[in-house]
């Protein structure tokens, strides 16, 4: 059943369908203004209802929050209590969906592949980069760079050359590994 034929939908499929924690969804279905039907003991959503959420997710999903979405649509948030007084529960949880929002796109970031992992030559630029700035780099760091084993490059001793560099030991770097000196041979 594709979702143009979804009449309604359980609540309980939502954190599945969007990859979130239930909670997030409630917070996005608060958000909204969506209160699901009861039906028994399961809760469900209608398909206008469903559109509006995967429309608010693509939206989320471009870096965006879900305020500026609820100003896009015209949704007003959360309803004023008696008092005139806003519960501020409304305020906090767009600035943490917002949150949220930045910490995964951070750890996606961080799960891309290294540019050297889709660019076999990017390590030539990162080691011309090395030797036009005196960037010492570790064994380890150098290891992956070059595609070694720290334990090769530790063999090779004082100086070593690959790659059309030269590496010369100079010294150690913070954590107690050796440190390599990035130049170009003299010609």
């Amino acid at each position: 059943m594709s979702d143009s034929e979804i009449d309604r939908l359980q609540v309980s499929q939502l954190p599945e369908r969007y990859n979130l924690a239930r909670s997030a969804v409630y917070t996005r279905l608060e958000a909204l203004g969506i209160k699901p039907e009861k039906v028994g003991n399961k809760a469900y959503i209608n398909a206008e209802q469903l559109k509006l959420l995967d429309e608010l997710h693509e939206f989320i999903q471009t870096g965006r929050s879900t305020a500026e979405f609820l100003e896009m649509k015209g949704i007003q948030r959360g309803e004023e209590e008696p008092s005139g007084m806003s519960s501020g529960l409304s305020n906090v949880q767009p600035d943490m969906i917002q949150l949220i929002a930045a910490i995964a796109g951070e750890v996606a970031a961080r799960l891309q592949p290294a540019p050297t992992e889709t660019d076999p030559f990017a390590y030539y630029e990162i080691l011309e980069k090395a030797c036009r700035n005196g960037w010492l780099l570790s064994t380890s760091e150098l290891a992956n760079l070059l595609d070694l084993l720290p334990s090769e490059i530790r063999e090779y001793g004082d100086s070593f050359s690959e790659a059309g560099f030269v590496f010369t030991r100079a010294g150690y770097r913070v954590g107690g590994e050796v440190a390599w000196r990035v130049s170009k041979p003299v010609k």
